[in-house]
């Protein structure tokens, strides 16, 4: 063991390895659900041999390992406080897992997925007490060459992009692009974001709505509206406006990884107006290594437009209140206004943080005229969105997307606050009927749980660091605008019915990213300050180095497994249909997916060209003989083929029958 104990190399890869056999515990899949564990007793036969007799020997060696130095961590955190080293334990455990039926079930989870966070901690402490002088002098000089020195004073020191900031721009750049290509497919898999899509597509072509196909039951999808001559997403229009930049040159699933490297870059500057650069360069380390934000930049949800709109309107306001220039306020207000065209709700957060931070400027004095050019310029571009709004229900104060919820589910289900008529029935993923306190707490523990998993994907958890900075450390004033910030994003998403779900983690969180990020940065500087060594900084080294392992370890396993697991074909969304579409031969003709509206259709529709008078081939849902007759009798001079969708052929698409004349198109069953 004493060999072992000084083999930094071996506890890291013994970490790498665990937490590969860990996530082979973890059953996630591509499907709508949270993630959980493979019950206790359940392992021995619904878990590979390999991954159980990994873990066992994790578990022995950490085990052993820590034993001569449990003395030493007793008193590390007697002097820290029982009841805050409780609380953090406390943290610890509830976030690991998710909610289950059975109680006996979850309870259980909890033990084991607790038990697995705190093996792999063990891991981690054992790799930094191993690391020898040499190895310590070279990660100290590694550190402060990457990050910068430590600041002794702790103030802001504000600034623009650097090279660190520009080259972890492009990692997350080109990462989230791979991850789109390989993993995503280039292809929508949520319901959300086929109609994104659509929407995108169709403002590209200049149109703010698509005319109505002859046979309107043979388009039918999720979250589209159709009118009696027209047919269009009721989301915002914010998000489908920027998405169709990319949709007008083909190119719309590169559209998030470019503003998920464009985050990167404005996160470093608004943190510098907070925080000092080691900081800042610490918290965009953690932002690009994220599985969270890169997952978020490989899709084609809203959430990091929102996101990057935020940024850039936090930014005006740290300027404003460094040099309160009306210039500033505007872009701020700008910026605001589109944060609530891309998604409502979270301009409202952000307009709420944002007004009262602009109220502070230098010397601490409130300056009135750049707060009031603020919210006049985030009113004036958020009220852009009123003659969308008539243009499409006839009422400018009528959303789109409300109007759809009351349509489809019943008046007020879709509103704010609590009540017994709110919710859509979303079975497994909105528990209980109506919204009231207990759905809060429950959507609470889905997104912290998600939180815990994908903001940083460590292998310990990620509310840790936090937790940590809570309660071992000083809140300093700038610490306390992010507790705010994360307090205000998941407090008015309380009175929402619905978490999210488990697409993205906690995707309606997603604005608390970079807060959260910051609050982890600090809480690892509070840790390598506590941690003392020989030296004075072989603590703080000793801990950024195991930090530096986690970070490793989650790109090269956590994110790989996540994106293979649970992204590729989630949902059961596939793009091989668009090869068919493609084929020289079906031009001018009527493609029958066989299938359910989802997946099968849903995969489908978004090849469809914008009109029907376009020689490219419709494709259209196979729902129901009364369907094929108003086909054939619509579209006269076409031919059809039949498509078998992958629910049937439980793989690809798979031409079954075409070309065909309507009239044979008709003898034949379905």
């Amino acid at each position: 063991m004493t060999w072992l104990s000084s083999r930094p190399a071996v506890w890291a890869l013994l970490l790498a390895l665990g937490q590969a056999a860990t996530l082979a515990m973890v059953r996630a899949g591509p499907r709508v659900g949270y993630q959980h564990y493979v019950a206790p007793w359940e392992l021995a036969t619904d878990v590979a041999a390999w991954a159980l007799a990994v873990f066992a020997v994790e578990v022995v060696l950490v085990g052993a390992g820590l034993v001569v130095h449990l003395k030493a961590i007793g008193a590390f955190l007697r002097a820290r406080g029982w009841w805050r080293t409780a609380v953090v334990a406390g943290v610890f455990v509830m976030t690991s897992a998710t909610l289950s039926l059975p109680v006996t079930r979850y309870a259980a989870e909890l033990v084991l997925a607790s038990t697995v966070q705190l093996v792999h901690l063990g891991a981690v402490l054992l790799f930094a007490i191993s690391l020898g002088d040499n190895a310590l002098a070279i990660w100290s000089k590694w550190f402060e060459r990457v990050l910068g020195a430590p600041s002794l004073t702790g103030d802001a020191e504000p600034g623009g992009p650097d090279r660190f900031a520009w080259l972890l721009a492009l990692f997350v750049v080109a990462t989230a692009a791979l991850l789109a290509i390989v993993s995503y497919q280039r292809h929508p898999h949520v319901p959300d974001e086929v109609s994104y899509l659509l929407q995108a597509r169709y403002f590209a072509a200049g149109l703010l709505a698509m005319p109505l196909p002859k046979v309107p039951l043979a388009f039918e999808v999720d979250i589209m509206t159709y009118q009696a001559t027209r047919w269009f997403s009721p989301f915002p229009p914010g998000w489908p406006a920027i998405l169709a930049a990319g949709a007008a040159v083909g190119l719309p699933w590169l559209v998030n990884p470019i503003l998920g490297g464009l985050a990167v870059v404005l996160g470093y500057m608004v943190v510098r107006e907070l925080y000092p650069r080691r900081t800042a360069r610490l918290t965009m380390l953690l932002l690009a290594t994220s599985p969270w934000a890169l997952f978020m930049a490989m899709n084609l949800m809203s959430h990091t437009a929102s996101l990057v709109a935020a940024l850039v309107a936090a930014l005006g306001v740290g300027r404003v209140r460094r040099d309160p220039r009306v210039r500033w306020a505007v872009l701020g207000g700008a910026a605001i206004g589109v944060v609530g065209l891309i998604r409502p709700l979270e301009g409202v957060a952000v307009a709420l943080l944002l007004g009262v931070w602009s109220l502070g400027a230098r010397h601490g004095r409130i300056r009135p005229l750049p707060s009031l050019a603020l919210t006049g310029t985030a009113l004036l571009v958020g009220a852009s969105t009123l003659p969308y709004n008539k243009a499409l229900t006839g009422d400018a104060r009528q959303f789109p997307v409300m109007a759809y919820m009351n349509a489809t589910f019943g008046p007020g289900t879709n509103d704010l606050g609590f009540g017994a008529n709110r919710g859509a029935g979303w079975r497994g993923l909105d528990p209980l009927p109506g919204h009231g306190p207990i759905d809060v707490a429950i959507n609470a523990n889905f997104n912290l749980f998600q939180t815990n998993t994908e903001l940083l994907g460590w292998a310990t958890g990620s509310l840790l660091l936090i937790a940590l900075l809570a309660l071992w450390g000083r809140l300093r004033r700038a610490d306390w605008w992010m507790v705010a910030v994360v307090a205000m994003v998941a407090g008015i998403h309380s009175f929402y019915f619905f978490s999210g779900g488990p697409d993205f983690g906690a995707r309606y969180w997603h604005l608390i990213i970079v807060p959260a990020l910051v609050l982890s940065a600090r809480g690892l500087e509070t840790l390598g300050e506590q941690v003392r060594g020989a030296g004075p900084r072989d603590g703080a080294t000793r801990v950024f180095a195991g930090a530096a392992m986690l970070v490793l370890v989650t790109v090269v396993v956590f994110v790989p497994w996540r994106a293979a697991d649970k992204y590729f074909r989630y949902r059961g969304m596939r793009p091989d249909v668009r090869t068919i579409a493609a084929d020289p031969a079906m031009r001018n003709g009527v493609l029958l997916i066989r299938g359910n509206r989802h997946p099968d259709y849903g995969s489908a529709v978004v090849y469809n060209p914008l009109t029907e008078e376009s020689p490219a081939p419709l494709l259209v849902w196979d729902r129901s003989d009364s369907i094929r007759v108003a086909l054939v009798a619509a579209y006269p001079s076409r031919r059809f083929w039949v498509v078998d969708g992958p629910s049937i052929t439980g793989g690809a698409y798979k031409v079954v029958a075409g070309p065909l004349t309507g009239e044979a198109l008709l003898t034949r069953t379905q």
